[in-house]
């Protein structure tokens, strides 16, 4: 094995100590024990435990980022969003132990550990913002605060994947898409079809009217 895949392994195998330990309950020892590798390799790719959380909140940062594309107004605009939809929620839902880590978190126990949970919010609500307002200079997006708006589509994902990650209740990819797409399109979404044009009606042929002598 590569440093890459070891590195790569060691990370999974800490991404599934958190999630079924806990960021706080596990240690080092239990992920080189799930990783099958000696303590000391550990320390050759990573510091400490933060420092593998940091490097796999980032990568799922760094997949929500580029599952979102840039909408063509002159393409189909809904088939655009439900793509960009269908993209987070399969980053989210493929990662399930970490999304559910991301979900249950409970602050005050690490104020760092609570930091960097925040910052990822933070960051996915700027990416969002971020899209939102293009979203509203192409006229797709209502006018508003896009913070808001960000904000209030953050809190309905995590709901729904705390659901389906912790609950038990998964329902359907291609379910929750449609379900998160009518959401947003009674929402902010403004990409309702513009009505039809008028059928023009070719006007009636004058009567000539003949002279009399």
């Amino acid at each position: 094995m590569d440093k890459a895949e070891r590195r790569l392994e060691l990370l999974r195998a800490a991404r599934d100590v958190f999630a079924t330990k806990g960021y706080h309950a596990a240690k080092v020892d239990d992920i080189v024990a799930r990783a099958s590798v000696a303590k000391g390799t550990f320390y050759l790719y990573f510091p400490d435990k933060r420092s593998v959380f940091v490097e796999l909140v980032d990568g799922l940062f760094s997949r929500l980022g580029g599952a979102i594309l840039t909408v063509d107004t002159q393409g189909d605009i809904e088939a655009q969003i439900k793509h960009n939809i269908r993209g987070i929620v399969a980053v989210l839902l493929d990662d399930p132990a970490l999304t559910q880590l991301l979900l249950s978190f409970a602050p005050g126990l690490d104020p760092a550990f609570a930091a960097k949970i925040r910052s990822f919010y933070d960051g996915v609500k700027t990416l969002l913002r971020v899209s939102l307002d293009e979203g509203q200079r192409l006229g797709i997006v209502a006018d508003g605060d896009t913070s808001m708006y960000a904000t209030f589509t953050v809190g309905a994902l995590k709901e729904i994947f705390t659901e389906s990650t912790d609950r038990g209740q998964a329902w359907p990819r291609e379910q929750l898409v449609e379900q998160l797409f009518r959401l947003l399109q009674r929402g902010y979404l403004r990409i309702d079809r513009a009505p039809e044009a008028p059928v023009s009606v070719p006007p009636k042929p004058r009567k000539i009217r003949k002279k009399t002598a």
